[in-house]
């Protein structure tokens, strides 16, 4: 008898171990700017340069008004140049490949030569509200559309739709993976699997708002809500709350993250500052 209650007790304490572990993904605050920017909605890290770069609307998020600009900071935190490129409508999701910074900027795709701060303006025909973007090891840039729900391709100066689907009104976050282009609907906050023969898997869903996508393992990511809420989703589709900013009035748009040191950057949008948080799991 003895015997079998340690058991039962062993028995319990695993499966009180295996149940917190579900939960054990966390973030913590490491530091967070002044209120320098000015409407930031997307954090990038180019992990080969050290620069993080940051994507402010400026005006309005659906206004072609030339207000929009990038920043440059370094991973720690300083600002080096708020303004180094200018002329932007509204700017949001970034992607570099070689020397190349890519910039969703409504209906056109930006391409910045990181040498030198030049900007290259390209339309991109039928684009309403171009939003994320994510680029694939051959070059292609994949950019949402969160007006129509479409994903386009972009590649040697040409865009082109890539996707599209009448249930998926509001694409917003997109991020290629080896397997699979992944994004996640705005307006239902379901992410989904695209895998490279355009076939379609709901993977799961955190919350409506769906912003920014960033993989953290294995078939596992971090996904924002706008709305002020961070989600863990693991392989299984299943979310958890990691952050919740909405009684701060904190937004939480497109995220970016430094896979080496584990940090999620995230840009408050109206907060009008980004914030860095230690990723744990």
């Amino acid at each position: 008898m003895k015997n079998c209650i340690n058991l039962k007790v062993v028995f319990t304490v695993l499966v009180s171990v295996a149940a917190a572990g579900i939960q054990a993904q966390t973030l913590s605050l490491k530091w967070k700017t002044d209120t320098v920017f000015r409407v930031p909605e997307s954090t990038y890290l180019d992990a080969k340069s050290n620069v993080l770069y940051v994507a402010n609307i400026e005006g309005k998020s659906d206004e072609k008004d030339g207000k929009g600009f990038i920043s440059k900071m370094t991973p720690d935190g300083k600002v080096t140049t708020l303004q180094w490129v200018t002329g932007l409508n509204a700017p949001k999701g970034m992607g570099v490949y070689k020397n190349n910074l890519y910039v969703a900027d409504l209906s056109r795709i930006v391409t910045i030569d990181i040498p030198s701060g030049k900007p290259t303006f390209t339309e991109i025909d039928g684009a309403r509200f171009l939003n994320d973007i994510s680029i694939d090891e051959k070059g292609n840039v994949y950019a949402s559309d969160s007006r129509s729900g479409k994903i386009y391709r972009f590649a040697n100066g040409k865009g082109e739709i890539y996707f599209e689907n009448a249930d998926i009104k509001s694409t917003n976050g997109v991020l290629v993976q080896k397997d699979a282009l992944y994004f996640v609907d705005f307006q239902s906050g379901d992410f989904y699997k695209l895998d490279w023969n355009k076939q379609l898997t709901k993977v799961g869903t955190a919350a409506t708002g769906g912003d920014g996508i960033v993989s953290v393992g294995k078939n596992e990511f971090i996904i924002s809500s706008w709305h002020g809420e961070i989600y863990f989703m693991d392989a299984s589709g299943k979310a958890s709350k990691l952050l919740d900013t909405k009684d701060q009035k904190l937004n939480t748009a497109d995220v970016g993250y430094d896979a080496k040191n584990k940090i999620l950057y995230v840009p408050t949008f109206f907060g009008n500052s980004v914030t860095a948080y230690s990723f744990q799991k």
